[in-house]
């Protein structure tokens, strides 16, 4: 199970930090993403990392201003997201792929998702 937290009601270049915290003991196990989409849009990557964190992918839209990292010991997933636009506004999911060591582009390649949190970013 996958549970995120963190999303809110933030200004133009503001900043927000998403966690998702991974219940059982695989995790360790999983490649990770965050996925974020919006009304109307496909489900699209934003930032993936591999099981032991390195090897990192950014879409270009958010790279310097994304990070994604992981805490094996805590089993959990972060995003950091700064200088936000009015773009980045969705909901953001964070995904696992199990028994898998390395990311994926494509939402069909991962078996567990996150309840979603949304990011809202005024102007």
């Amino acid at each position: 199970q996958l549970v995120e937290s963190g999303g809110g009601v933030v200004q133009t270049g503001g900043s927000l930090r998403l966690s998702c915290v991974c219940s059982g003991s695989l995790f360790t196990t999983y490649a990770m993403g965050w996925f974020r989409q919006s009304p109307g849009k496909e489900r699209e990557l934003v930032a993936g990392i591999t099981w032991q964190g390195g090897s990192l992918y950014y879409r270009d839209s958010v790279k310097g201003r994304f990070t994604i990292s992981r805490d094996n010991a805590k089993s959990t997933l972060y995003l950091q997201m700064n200088d936000l636009k009015p773009e980045d506004e969705a909901v953001y999911y964070c995904a696992a792929r199990g028994g898998r060591l390395i990311y994926s582009s494509t939402w069909e390649d991962y078996d567990y998702w996150g309840q979603g949190t949304q990011v809202t970013v005024s102007s």
